[in-house]
């Protein structure tokens, strides 16, 4: 194996554990925005807020199985830890602002991951999805701070 073969593989690697990474983060914050949109009730807005993010991850979750696919890999099928962590908060308000920091998570790692990509087509799907996180953060930031985000 060629020096830049040995290269190639260990960025695969890395990549594709990246990836991996985000996608456990987003299936968890999938089931935490489907569960907790579940137990809101008598708020509308506030249901239809936590219902959009729960569907964005969801849709991130087949951008990430689709990007590792590409490179050849199988997705992992596991759940991010911040599942558990999540659901453990009974207050919705901290629930929500637990949920943002995991958002502030996934951006994080992305803008670190992004400048490495290669890949155009993923490149491009992972900013589309680094915008739609920014956009859910400042959503949920707006409504924690115009009071809360009342009862489940």
């Amino acid at each position: 194996m060629s020096q830049y073969e040995l290269f190639d593989a260990e960025n695969r690697a890395a990549l594709l554990a990246a990836l991996d990474e985000l996608l456990e983060a987003e299936r968890a914050g999938a089931r935490v925005a489907s569960e907790t949109a579940a137990a809101v009730h008598g708020d509308p807005e506030l249901h239809r807020l936590i219902a959009h993010i729960r569907q964005d991850e969801a849709h991130w979750c087949s951008v990430l199985v689709a990007a590792i696919r590409t490179l050849g890999a199988t997705p992992t099928r596991a759940t991010g830890s911040f599942y558990e962590k999540a659901m453990a908060i009974d207050d919705l308000a901290e629930r929500m602002a637990f949920l943002n920091r995991g958002q502030q998570w996934v951006v994080r790692k992305l803008q670190a991951l992004l400048p490495t990509l290669a890949n155009p087509d993923i490149h491009h799907a992972l900013s589309l999805m680094l915008v739609a996180h920014e956009k859910n953060i400042g959503a949920v930031d707006v409504r924690l701070r115009e009071g809360g985000a009342g009862d489940a």
